[in-house]
């Protein structure tokens, strides 16, 4: 075995992926795992933990891994990790714990999303749950959304000793794990259902179709319904548009739209009671995960899917492995062009796109090249559906509802990073509510620091 190359992970072949639902990634086996777990050198210093939001003792389970005691490596996870089979598919681990990864200096990195995968599948296949609480604190907690960031805060507080409710606004729990990720990145019934059963299974309650700041207030919940303290966990659902000629069309939509209907309501069902638009020539305007997502779901739709981007592949900011799995999934990469205005027939209908031609200027604020219009370059793509995935704010209602919560100039609420503490008595906020669109794992990284803060605050400490 070459210790400096990682062990390959079975995928599911391209052409076929293309046309289903199933999971692209099969994951390790046990003896795989094992083996790729032995390439670890279980530093002393390591850096991987620091590299990692919810701080999981990475080499502890890996030696675990290692030895084969896989029940003995997913407690180790589920000290620090609520999700485990989430983000071992879904975290940006190149850019986390496997970029601080010390084998990666000479060779390749320890796959650690691929062995916590492993772990966590392990462990569901086998019955084996997180360790609860010892002892009750007597006191309620009120968390609000049952997204990455809720559940990791709620799973802490229960397993802390708290008697804890989430609050779902819509019909079924999971948050943007249910309503955003496709499918094909992570399984709903069998990952994302079981891995909200084990939060459940540490004692905390969910009551969906409560829409916070319609059904019932914070102030309610906290005056009236005796909870002591409140975590707002409602992520960023409100989506952004260009503000293009024709972006009201027939056959636009935001990627928030499109993903919710194909993965929530099941609308890649022929027999769904909420179909949706089986465009034959889509476009979808953006270059990150979400993107990404909406683009590959298009396709298997059965549209030729083109992505339409105004910087260069080296800005994309989508992860390198979904912008590889679209490519080998043939999607077609429109790079630096930008939509000018969406056309449409007499029947308000989507018939093409104009764009201009960009390219790169001088960089901008956030480091990256300026993209600069290139004159006389528009050209007109022929298309039926526009997709936008520019990225999304949170929705004002609960702000809006909130005796004394603090809002920043882009609606999203100020809380204290460190500890979640928001600007009202008791009240605790994280993940994109707070931070706007981000990944799954700063959510839970922002759940996991409200649940200590709201503890100490309980605790009077």
């Amino acid at each position: 075995m070459d210790v400096l190359k990682k062990i390959p992970v079975r995928e599911q072949d391209a052409k076929e992926r293309a046309a289903n639902f199933a999971e692209v990634c099969l994951g390790y086996n046990k003896e795989e795992a094992m083996e790729e777990a032995s390439r670890c050198i279980n530093c002393k210093n390591a850096q991987c933990i620091k590299g990692c939001p919810v701080s999981i003792n990475i080499p502890g389970f890996i030696e675990k891994v290692k030895e084969g005691n896989i029940e003995e490596a997913y407690q180790i996870i589920s000290e620090s990790s609520a999700l485990p089979a989430v983000c071992g598919r879904v975290c940006p681990q190149e850019s986390q714990c496997e970029g601080k990864c010390i084998r990666g200096i000479k060779g390749d990195p320890i796959s650690i999303g691929k062995l916590e995968r492993f772990v966590a599948d392990w462990a569901r296949e086998n019955g084996i749950k997180p360790a609860g609480a010892t002892e009750k604190k007597g006191k309620k907690v009120a968390v609000i959304g049952s997204g990455p960031a809720g559940l990791t805060c709620a799973g802490d507080l229960a397993k802390m000793g708290y008697d804890v409710t989430i609050f779902e606004a819509l019909h079924e729990a999971g948050g943007v794990l249910v309503y955003g990720i496709p499918e094909f990145r992570l399984p709903k019934e069998e990952v994302v259902a079981k891995e909200i059963e084990n939060v459940k299974s540490l004692g905390v309650k969910i009551e969906t179709n409560v829409v916070v700041g319609k059904s019932v207030t914070i102030d309610e919940l906290m005056e009236e319904e005796g909870f002591s303290a409140v975590f707002i966990g409602s992520g960023a659902g409100l989506p952004k548009f260009m503000g293009i000629p024709g972006e009201n069309s027939n056959g636009v939509f935001s990627a928030n739209e499109y993903l919710t209907r194909s993965n929530l309501m099941k609308a890649f069902d022929e027999e769904s009671n909420t179909p949706i638009m089986r465009g034959k020539k889509v476009a979808v305007v953006g270059g990150g995960n979400v993107a990404m997502d909406a683009a590959r779901t298009a396709l298997r739709l059965g549209a030729e899917v083109h992505i339409v981007y105004r910087r260069s592949e080296e800005e994309l900011p989508a992860r390198v492995e979904e912008v590889h799995h679209a490519k080998e999934e043939g999607i077609i990469f429109d790079l630096l062009t930008n939509p000018v205005e969406i056309l449409a027939d007499d029947n308000g209908w989507v018939t093409g796109m104009k764009c201009i031609r960009m390219e790169l200027g001088e960089p901008d604020e956030s480091g990256r090249r300026r993209p600069v219009e290139v004159a006389g370059s528009e050209f007109v793509m022929d298309l039926d559906t526009v997709i936008m995935s520019l990225g999304t704010s949170p929705n004002p209602l609960i702000s809006s509802t909130t005796e004394g919560l603090e809002t920043n100039k882009w609606k999203c609420i100020v809380a204290d990073e460190a500890n979640g503490k928001t600007t009202k008595e008791g009240v605790y906020a994280g993940g994109d509510a707070v931070t706007g669109a981000a990944t799954v794992i700063l959510a839970m990284g922002a759940g996991k620091a409200a649940a200590k803060g709201i503890d100490e605050y309980l605790s009077g400490k």
